[in-house]
């Protein structure tokens, strides 16, 4: 395979070094520490591009906080310069790591994303009377360093970058020279194309009949129980042997006993909210209606919370739900 080159100077660019702030301020253009960066933008970012030129750019300044929903999670948020220098490279770099994903990998992709894969999934259910859920056991902890970037020198061939890969990858870890960063837009590139690697040995060497992956949740479908629990030991075979990732126990089942699936149930004919995203809806719109009565959140701070909680309610079976969540919101209000 052909290795990609000169991808440093471009990052290095002004022009994409610009583009890079607009993006990493997107949405949270209101915070102290963003609007002090603005304010000195062009001396900060020719900082930024100096400390590339240079090969040390400050890495590793991160702030841990634990988020509940939907599960607890040890959130690692980079700078703000720091997530300026993570969009500088995905800028430039996007296209590489695009080229390697296939078609049935669905997380942190333009044009794809979880609704899409919900839509996959369900079009599957109907189609094969057998699947396999799969995922890995704490996937972000457990990706090794020494095999991500024995990968990535697959794909890229520019020294300075793989430099500046490693270095962002070996500013964190888990145990010794294991995991990635929990929140960190490099993190979600380099995890979706670790596993890339398992996808490409999936539909290349054992081709099963479909197959769809959002980040570490993997689904497989057959029309045949036995091919199907073989092909499931294959792959956990290889997530182990290749990937030193350690998989949860497989759920393998008929498809009319409703497949486990981001966050909902989903049947041959219908699909449902799961018990936890069903909790998880009636106390964060109750959350954001309390919010919004005690002057705490603006309308438009509300509408930010309560339009994607609503959109991901109704991409199930939830009509009566909603009804009377909103109901018993407006007796209570």
């Amino acid at each position: 395979m052909k290795r990609v080159d000169n991808l440093y100077e471009m990052i290095c660019d002004p022009d994409n070094l610009r583009l890079a702030w607009l993006k990493a301020k997107k949405g949270k253009e209101g915070k102290a520490d963003i609007i002090c960066y603005g304010k000195h933008l062009r001396k900060n970012l020719s900082l930024l591009r100096d400390q590339l030129k240079s090969g040390v750019p400050e890495i590793g300044n991160y702030h841990f906080f634990t988020i509940y929903e939907p599960k607890e999670r040890l959130i690692c948020a980079a700078s703000f310069p720091e997530r300026i220098l993570h969009h500088a490279i995905m800028n430039v770099c996007h296209p590489v790591f695009e080229k390697y994903q296939i078609h049935h990998s669905y997380a942190t992709r333009i044009g794809k994303g979880q609704f899409a894969a919900l839509d996959y999934a369900k079009a599957n259910q109907k189609k094969f009377e057998w699947f396999c859920k799969l995922d890995i056991r704490k996937y972000f902890d457990s990706i090794s360093h020494e095999i991500l970037l024995q990968h990535l020198h697959r794909r890229f061939k520019d020294e300075k970058l793989l430099a500046l890969f490693e270095k962002i990858i070996r500013s964190y870890e888990t145990s010794p020279n294991f995991g990635l960063p929990i929140g960190n837009l490099t993190s979600q590139y380099f995890a979706n194309f670790f596993l890339a690697v398992s996808d490409h040995y999936l539909l290349e060497k054992i081709h099963i009949p479909a197959f769809v992956r959002y980040m570490d949740d993997m689904v497989l479908w057959h029309h045949n129980k036995m091919e199907l629990i073989e092909v499931q030991k294959q792959i956990v075979s290889g997530l182990t042997n290749r990937l030193n990732l350690e998989c949860k126990p497989a759920c393998i089942n008929s498809h009319d006993k409703g497949l486990p699936f981001l966050g909902y149930v989903v049947f041959p004919d219908h699909v449902r909210l799961n018990k936890q995203s069903k909790q998880r809806f009636i106390r964060k719109y109750k959350f954001a209606g309390k919010m919004l009565e005690r002057n705490q959140w603006s309308q438009a701070e509300y509408s930010g919370h309560i339009i994607p909680l609503i959109a991901f309610t109704k991409h199930a079976k939830t009509y009566r739900l909603r009804k009377k969540v909103f109901y018993l919101h407006q007796e209570t209000g």
